[in-house]
């Protein structure tokens, strides 16, 4: 763990659990984070990926351990003042938006963290040109006069994740964020964030996945969760490799990288296509 003075430090989890009904959903995890490093969050459906995010963003308490955010210590700090600099988007703030206001609208709400409609603030001119900035940084521009109820899944996404920095957040939580999207909206998120990730003035990023496939480029590190425990932690590089994805999934798998982007898949499918033994 990092020092409790470390001033770049933006997440920190020392032996942090969270259980439910007896149930441990998160078990003992230790993490820091540090100001413009870009994560992912990776493990299979019910590692404890969400949990972990949950926690991270201060809407859920643990049920043992420390939670530091942005410097301040759960229990000791309102987190109700730290949350305007966390930026989230996930299933459960997206359940909020009014669908028929205009994307612009839903995105200059994030500078009070609202989803109401935009006339309950008063917002400057210079906040309606930032959120037109957002939705120009991922490729959206041209959505801004749109319902968001009209939009589709992949747009919707770029729009929420537009949204999350109206309030210039030192970190962004992205849960699944290419959940539901077809291989074109996919690949036009992806090239967003990876753009995002160069840009060194960009807050840090988490990204939750459960999918090699959507790991942008210019992330650099990554946690792997399976059964809510920390299978493995560090760079990427080091981190993700088919050993470790097999025994994390239980299955053999295989691993590539091509251009800088992964592909995963399982170690038989190939073998068994090119068998000779009779079917």
């Amino acid at each position: 763990m990092t020092s409790r003075n470390d001033a770049s430090e933006v997440i920190a989890f020392e032996q942090v659990s969270v259980v439910r009904e007896g149930r441990a959903l998160l078990a003992e995890v230790d993490w820091v984070v540090h100001d413009h490093e870009r994560w992912v969050v990776f493990g299979p459906n019910g590692a404890g990926k969400t949990t972990l995010l949950q926690v991270a963003s201060s809407y859920l308490a643990p049920t043992r351990g420390e939670v530091r955010l942005l410097g301040g210590q759960r229990g000791s700090v309102d987190v109700r003042d730290l949350r305007e600099y966390v930026g989230y988007v996930g299933s459960g703030p997206a359940a909020l938006v009014r669908p028929y206001l205009s994307a612009l609208k839903i995105v200059v709400t994030g500078k009070h963290a609202a989803f109401v409609d935009s006339h309950w603030y008063e917002y400057a001119e210079a906040d309606w040109e930032a959120a037109l900035d957002h939705l120009k940084r991922f490729a959206a521009s041209h959505l801004a006069d749109r319902a968001y109820g009209t939009l589709s899944a992949g747009e919707q996404q770029r729009v929420l994740i537009a949204r999350s920095l109206m309030a210039s957040p030192r970190l962004l939580l992205l849960d699944e964020a290419a959940t539901s999207l077809d291989l074109g909206a996919r690949e036009e998120l992806i090239a967003s964030l990876e753009d995002f990730a160069a840009d060194p003035t960009s807050p840090s990023v988490v990204l939750v996945t459960h999918h090699v496939e959507e790991i942008p480029r210019g992330f650099s590190h990554m946690m792997i969760l399976a059964d809510a425990k920390v299978v493995a932690m560090g760079s990427i590089s080091e981190v993700l490799t088919a050993d470790v994805l097999s025994a994390s999934f239980e299955i053999p798998l295989q691993l590539e990288v091509v251009e800088g982007r992964y592909r995963a898949w399982h170690s038989r499918a190939i073998s068994d296509f090119y068998s000779d033994d009779p079917i």
